[in-house]
């Protein structure tokens, strides 16, 4: 066999037709052979992805939340002018002052049980600040009988004056 021999029998086994089975390509671009249910996955991979989508559209909508007043609205109520003014009173170190504006707003009439509650737990605080331990009690009654969901923050149960207070009343009220 001379030295290309080889190429050209490769060459002619590689390149001719055979009877059994169709002309081949090799190479880099060569695609394989397409299977004949391939064609029928692709068909159930998308009749899946549009019935799936289908499905999201007919999930219920959320529910409608309530419509909340104004901030505006709810600042020319006394009351609540009050309870925001006896926050910010209270933040702002001046607990006299923001004692006095709470209680004028439980006093005004807050509308919403849960402003009641958060007038009360202020009031607990500037009480079990200054000592007034009896009056730190009954405020936190009083919010919870405000909104029995009522409840302090974790940062808020950790005061070391005012958080055994609540732990207490809190546990009172579960008990209940």
């Amino acid at each position: 066999m001379r030295p290309h021999d080889w190429l050209r029998a490769a060459s002619r086994d590689t390149l001719a037709p055979s009877r059994n089975r169709p002309l081949e390509m090799t190479g880099p671009r060569a695609k394989p052979p397409r299977q004949p249910d391939s064609c029928r996955r692709i068909a159930a991979a998308l009749s899946l992805a549009v019935a799936l989508s289908a499905c999201e559209t007919l999930a219920p909508p959320p529910p409608a939340t309530a419509p909340t007043a104004s901030i505006a609205a709810l600042y020319l109520q006394p009351a609540e002018r009050s309870l925001v003014e006896g926050i910010r009173l209270y933040e702002e170190a001046s607990f006299d002052r923001a004692e006095t504006a709470l209680r004028a707003a439980l006093d005004g009439g807050l509308a919403d049980p849960r402003d009641r509650a958060v007038a009360y737990k202020y009031i607990a605080f500037i009480a079990c600040a200054f000592d007034r331990m009896a009056e730190c009690e009954a405020s936190f009654r009083s919010a919870f009988a405000a909104d029995p969901a009522f409840a302090l923050t974790d940062t808020e149960i950790g005061h070391p004056l005012w958080g055994p207070v609540y732990r207490r009343i809190a546990a009172e009220q579960r008990r209940q």
